[in-house]
């Protein structure tokens, strides 16, 4: 006999829970990285028009998709048609055993550097403390080198914070600690952006290289091909951050959708979504520019040279900007990093609960015994990430989880909804209940997405084709990057060939669910 399905018991948990899978550490620190690289303000207009034809569209999609089916995405899919349903366990066992196995990692970085925090253990030189203190890098990722044991307990940490929300069902897991988490998470952003543009120096990086607009990095009418060729990497590059920025791809939204009630406000909802995480990403690139500006100022060098991509933002160009501030160091650091642990736990949970609840839906087993085994294998998967050479192999699965594994996802769910099941169908369900969407929707789903998305796959691999990524040797690149992408296959195909109750097919909905949230 089926299980319970549980349920949201507001609509603002829901939100706030989308909310929080949307924003996590990315929003921080790659956003504001790309805005720097890809022209200042004038990045801000691929970046709008990606949000307004492909991040806001697909959040539709997928929310309708979700809610119209009461379920996860294999069981969504699977109703669809059984051609379709390995792909709605591709997208969860993705985002667990591809993404979540490293972003803990991550994350127990931040709770490291959260403790270092009170001392500023980092000491002057940031980036020797983060490689060679920290890390212990090796040379290279066919050298492992042995496990770190600060990182591995932090990573340990991180799973059992994630295991603990992700036990109880949506209501009283997830729901309560969405309640709980983004509040705070608002509250310390708004106090770091207000310290970080206080300091020295921290205006004039915001006006002249976060605010200020450098058109001819997105014009894609220049004479020049060169520019135009570079145009179209950043709008491309734009395009990918939205769609990875909102969860999209991961089965996330469709799981979270399936737990609403019949009658709830979809495009509303979406809409609120997408905007709140993009404007989260603005404000947080406040701080960003500010903290490095006032660095880059107290250390009498340029801004191009204080500033740095990916991990290093977070690891070593704030850590130096906090033992540089005038005073309350270690309150700075503290806030900063319970920040980062608090987005990435609330990103974290949403990808477990995805597979886990795409698991229940099939197999109808416990959530809690569900749940438990999850976090123990994903624990145990995690262990190479917590390796000297771990971070190689982060940045190799990195790579091709989000250039390939999730845009494919995207690409193929935008063609199923589009051409097999009718966006016209969805759009039907949608509008059934609050604000309805135009009908252009379904061209953006059908025809502008997919061409998007497709181009982003070219350019990923016409670049992958061309020279290795990263220098990594081809070996290191097919254990690690390939290898995982075909792990996760594996095991969605695996997941596939068990078969539904018959029962499990067809929609159904509780009378208690046909009350609109409030």
């Amino acid at each position: 006999m089926s299980l319970e399905r549980s349920s949201w018991r507001t609509n603002l948990g829901f939100l706030l829970a989308s909310i929080g899978s949307a924003i996590g550490l990315g929003n921080i620190w790659r956003f504001s990285y790309m805005a720097h690289q890809y022209g200042g303000g004038a990045f801000l207009v691929p970046y709008l028009v990606a949000l307004l034809v492909a991040g806001i569209p697909i959040m539709i999609l997928e929310y309708g998709l979700g809610h119209h089916e009461k379920a996860s995405s294999p069981l969504s899919f699977v109703r669809i048609s059984s051609r379709f349903e390995w792909l709605g366990w591709w997208m969860p066992v993705v985002a667990m055993f591809g993404i979540m196995l490293y972003y803990s990692v991550i994350i127990g970085w931040c709770v490291n550097f959260l403790i270092y925090s009170f001392s500023l253990a980092w000491g002057d030189d940031t980036q020797t403390f983060f490689f060679t203190n920290f890390l212990q890098l090796s040379d290279s990722p066919s050298n492992l080198g042995g496990i770190r044991l600060p990182i591995l307990l932090a990573t340990m940490s991180v799973w059992l914070a994630c295991w603990f929300i992700c036990f109880r069902d949506i209501r009283h897991g997830i729901e309560k600690a969405s309640l709980i988490f983004m509040p705070v998470l608002f509250m310390l952003t708004i106090i770091i952006v207000g310290w970080t543009v206080s300091l020295e120096g921290a205006s004039e990086a915001i006006f002249s290289h976060y605010l200020h607009a450098d058109w001819t990095k997105i014009n894609l009418f220049a004479a020049d091909p060169q520019i135009r060729s570079e145009a179209g990497t950043v709008w491309a590059a734009a395009f990918g951050q939205i769609f990875f920025t909102l969860s999209l791809g991961f089965g996330i939204m469709i799981t979270y959708a399936s737990y609403l009630p019949k009658k709830t406000d979809i495009s509303k909802n979406a809409f609120i979504t997408c905007m709140v995480n993009c404007a989260y990403s603005l404000v947080a690139g406040l701080a960003v520019f500010g903290i490095v500006g006032f660095m880059a100022h107290s250390q009498g060098v340029a801004f191009e040279e204080a500033i740095k991509g990916g991990p290093q933002l977070a690891f070593v160009v704030y850590p130096k900007a906090i033992s540089l501030l005038p005073g309350f160091n270690s309150l700075f650091g503290v806030i900063f990093f319970t920040m980062l642990v608090i987005a990435g736990l609330t990103s974290g949970v949403s990808l477990i609960e995805a597979f886990t609840c795409a698991i229940t839906d099939k197999f109808d087993w416990p959530r809690r015994k569900v749940a438990t085994a999850i976090c123990i294998l994903g624990f145990l998967g995690s262990i190479i990430f917590t390796t000297r050479g771990g971070l190689y192999v982060l940045d190799i699965a990195d790579h091709f989880i989000t250039n390939y594994a999730l845009v494919v996802g995207g690409l193929l769910e935008c063609l199923i909804i589009g051409w097999i099941l009718k966006a016209t169908v969805m759009r039907k369900h949608i509008n059934r209940f609050g604000i309805g969407i135009h009908k252009t929707w379904a061209f953006f789903i059908k025809y502008t997405t997919p061409a998007v998305l497709i181009y982003l796959l070219y350019l990923s691999c016409a670049s992958d084709l061309a020279k290795n990524y990263e220098g990594y040797t081809s070996s290191q690149l097919f254990t690690y990057g390939i290898g995982c992408l075909l792990f996760c296959l594996a095991v969605a195909l695996v997941l596939t060939a068990y078969p539904w109750k018959p029962e499990k097919l067809k929609r159904r909905h509780r009378p208690e669910e046909d009350d609109l949230l409030v």
